[in-house]
């Protein structure tokens, strides 16, 4: 079956710690016209209006960096995603940094209030920090925390003011529902690098991790299949794939490089297996950032797994 396909563009890098992941999705379409392809000629994108003005601002929320253009991002892109899945339109979101992905999720909660979401994480950290917890204050290692409801106040280490917490507060709130899935309904792929503080909750929810070395040693097609069969209970699926969750030898062009992660193979892999699967509704690319990287390399690799998750959906 042929699937409608739109991608929603978010050149955001407001919650990030470092520069430049605004330009990931020009980057990405750059790949695209080097490889001579006309991806971006054939399928019809939106794109969803940025802050990232406020780079050039003071910021008065250091528990949870520019939370405020955050806040309206997730709003805006809710809505997209809401309608791109309303009208049987397959949404693939290209996005900065991670920071706008609890905007997808909650896309997907509108467009299907009464269904249970599951999420497969593929990326090297959890972004399940809170103001409470954030050792940085970035808040692309928040989407997950924001989409689970969760503070981890048992494990604070800081003490965030009335406004980052009312703020806080409607961004878990966005699209009206809190929380938009539970742990149980959490995947990670690649996870390698979390701080005791995420790891708690890890541990205390039991939720289920597929590390490097599993991909490695079981193969793509059975984490996978043991991935997607995990979250059989859930109705609708959504695939979030941060370029870091690849091994730091090839992902120089993001922002947070891990050690020891999947290669470009087995990520392109993973995601068209995924993909396969009649439950999931929507993917999501985020982090490349072309500023750290060298000849638009990181792009490329992304654009090629972008190009076989494309087809794989229209074939």
């Amino acid at each position: 079956m042929i699937k409608n396909i739109k991608f929603i563009e978010v050149k955001s890098e407001i919650g990030a710690g470092t520069r430049g992941a605004s330009l990931g999705v020009d980057a990405i379409k750059i790949a695209a016209l080097d490889y001579g392809s006309t991806l971006f000629k054939q399928i019809t994108s939106v794109e969803v209006q940025h802050e990232n003005q406020l780079l050039f601002e003071r910021d008065s929320t250091p528990y949870a960096k520019r939370i405020k253009g955050i806040l309206a991002i997730y709003e805006r892109l809710n809505k997209e995603v809401s309608i791109c899945l309303k009208s049987k339109v397959f949404p693939i979101v290209l996005a900065g940094d991670h920071s706008t992905s609890g905007g997808t999720l909650a896309g997907i909660k509108t467009a299907f209030p009464k269904s249970k979401i599951g999420a497969i994480w593929i990326d090297a950290h959890a972004d399940i920090h809170s103001p409470y917890t954030t050792p940085t204050g970035n808040m692309h290692g928040m989407p997950l925390a924001a989409s689970l409801g969760e503070d981890n106040a048992t494990n604070k280490i800081n003490k965030p003011d009335k406004e980052t917490l009312d703020l806080w507060s409607k961004l878990k709130k966005v699209g009206n529902v809190s929380p938009k899935l539970s742990y149980r309904d959490v995947v990670f792929v690649s996870l390698r690098d979390i701080e005791p503080e995420e790891n708690f909750l890890i541990k205390k929810h039991k939720v289920k991790v597929f590390n490097t070395s599993e991909v490695k040693r079981n193969g793509v097609e059975k984490i996978a299949r043991d991935a997607l069969s995990y979250l059989n209970h859930c109705t609708h699926i959504y695939v979030s794939f941060d370029v870091d969750s690849m091994d730091s030898s090839i992902s120089k062009g993001t922002g947070t490089p891990v050690r020891n992660g999947i290669t470009e193979k087995e990520a392109g892999s993973l995601c068209v297996r995924l993909i396969q699967n009649e439950k999931v509704c929507c993917f999501e690319i985020s982090e490349v950032n072309p500023t750290l990287d060298k000849e638009n390399l990181m792009a490329e690799n992304t654009f090629e797994i972008l190009q076989k998750v494309v087809s794989q959906l229209t074939n």
